[in-house]
């Protein structure tokens, strides 16, 4: 019960740590298909939004298929990928974040643009993370 707990509240958190929309659509699309049963049986009602079919999956936890609870587990599993990656990320280049881009406001890849900008003063220690999380600095 409380790993499906877990994984039903790191997937609330999608919309915080995806900028790219598509890899959250994939996320979503994953889930739904995944709960397709469960979100027609138990959630056809719930008004989509503020996380309330994630609660609704929550609510009826017990009652999940082991395709939808295995959807859910494997979009948390991505989920923490990408929230290791960008911990990463964060510690490799916090230095020339702040030094090249402290004026600049995360989200939405501003960041990440920022670096990609400012790419040859960036450290290779930095860049080096971009590249072994699959981004580039161009």
């Amino acid at each position: 019960m409380k790993r499906k707990l877990m994984v039903l509240v790191v997937l609330a958190m999608v919309p915080l740590l995806f900028s790219n929309a598509f890899a959250m659509e994939d996320l979503v699309k994953q889930v739904v298909e995944g709960c397709k049963v469960e979100l027609e049986k138990y959630c056809k009602d719930v008004t989509p939004g503020e996380r309330r079919v994630l609660a609704c999956l929550y609510a009826r936890s017990d009652k999940l298929s082991s395709k939808c609870e295995y959807a859910l587990y494997d979009a948390a599993v991505q989920l923490e990928r990408a929230v290791a990656a960008l911990a990463y990320l964060a510690n490799e280049c916090d230095a020339d974040l702040e030094k090249l881009c402290s004026a600049v406001a995360p989200g939405e890849g501003r960041l990440i643009n920022c670096l990609q900008k400012n790419e040859k003063q960036v450290s290779d220690r930095c860049k080096q993370a971009v590249k072994k999380v699959g981004g580039e600095l161009q």
